[in-house]
């Protein structure tokens, strides 16, 4: 068996163009110029067939039309056969409620994910008699799809926006932002698209991984501020930034990592434009931008 990746979206949340945003990329999107990007979604499988999708986007109904992969085998027959989420944001869940229509599938997540969903009743359009929730401990691995296995493990992040408190810790580690060990017998894959910063355990477990699916929202931590976008920076968002001498291009560097890939870039990252100085900075470095509709493998 070959792991299959194919990218659905591959910017943030908002995507690109975002809806409400006049930022030199969301224009040159507008125009054509540059690639429009819908928002994070990946979809995994082992044997070609049998797929899963990791973190249900709201586009993911536009995403699934367009990726042949994933259209229907019969009348109700579908090679979609479970969803995992890496935290509760509503850029990884909103989707969930396009898949309400009477299709069984696995819903992976840890129990605090689960428990985010639960407590929002409109969730229950995906009618339990048909779609299993299925809990998920940290370090416990579990088939998603016939041949392969995901392990989902801590990453330092935060609580999701709509569930902010007065005082909001960035780098949180527990069930509210994982990242997925993905296993078929012969590679390991990661998937991470929102990490707040590369400690030396997540260093050390990445190591001499096969392919990383990584947090690319911005280049620059205070990108956001100096476009006049937000005051937020990234570490406020619990993004851990591309460039810089604490960002994930530099924290990657000697982990022996086979392929890299971006994705989650926020409207704003400068690397979404083809052309651009940063783009070519992070391809020199060894990264691949991600796409929607891009396939990699392993």
């Amino acid at each position: 068996m070959q792991f299959r990746a194919r990218i659905l979206g591959a910017a943030a949340g908002g995507g690109l163009p975002q809806w409400n945003c006049g930022c030199e990329n969301c224009r040159l999107a507008r125009a054509g110029e540059i690639p429009s990007q819908t928002q994070s979604s990946l979809a995994v499988s082992a044997d070609g067939e049998n797929w899963a999708i990791l973190n249900a986007s709201p586009d993911i109904r536009a995403q699934l039309a367009a990726t042949h992969e994933l259209h229907p085998t019969g009348l109700r027959d579908m090679p979609l056969r479970s969803v995992l989420l890496t935290n509760g944001d509503i850029d990884h869940v909103a989707g969930l409620l396009t898949l309400r229509e009477m299709q069984p599938f696995t819903l992976f997540a840890t129990s605090g994910i689960h428990e985010v969903l639960a407590e929002n009743p409109i969730f229950s359009a995906l009618n339990p008699s048909v779609v299993t929730r299925a809990n998920v401990a940290l370090e416990a691995p579990a088939e998603i799809v016939p041949g392969l296995t995901a392990t989902l493990f801590a990453v330092p992040g935060k609580v999701p926006l709509y569930m902010e408190g007065e005082t909001v810790e960035t780098d949180l580690v527990g069930e509210q932002t994982v990242g997925v060990e993905l296993k078929t017998d012969t590679e390991t894959v990661f998937y991470i698209p929102g990490c707040a910063l590369l400690n030396d355990a997540l260093r050390q477990r990445l190591r001499g991984a096969s392919l990383i699916f990584f947090d690319g929202t911005l280049w620059r931590d205070d990108e956001m501020v100096r476009a006049g976008l937000g005051q937020k920076t990234g570490k406020r968002m619990g993004h851990i930034s591309m460039s810089g001498e604490d960002g994930s291009i530099a924290a990657f560097a000697g982990l022996e990592i086979g392929r890299k890939v971006f994705v989650h870039m926020n409207n704003t990252n400068p690397v979404l434009r083809p052309g651009s100085e940063e783009r070519r900075a992070a391809e020199n470095a060894g990264w691949i931008i991600g796409q929607d509709g891009m396939e990699v493998t392993a």
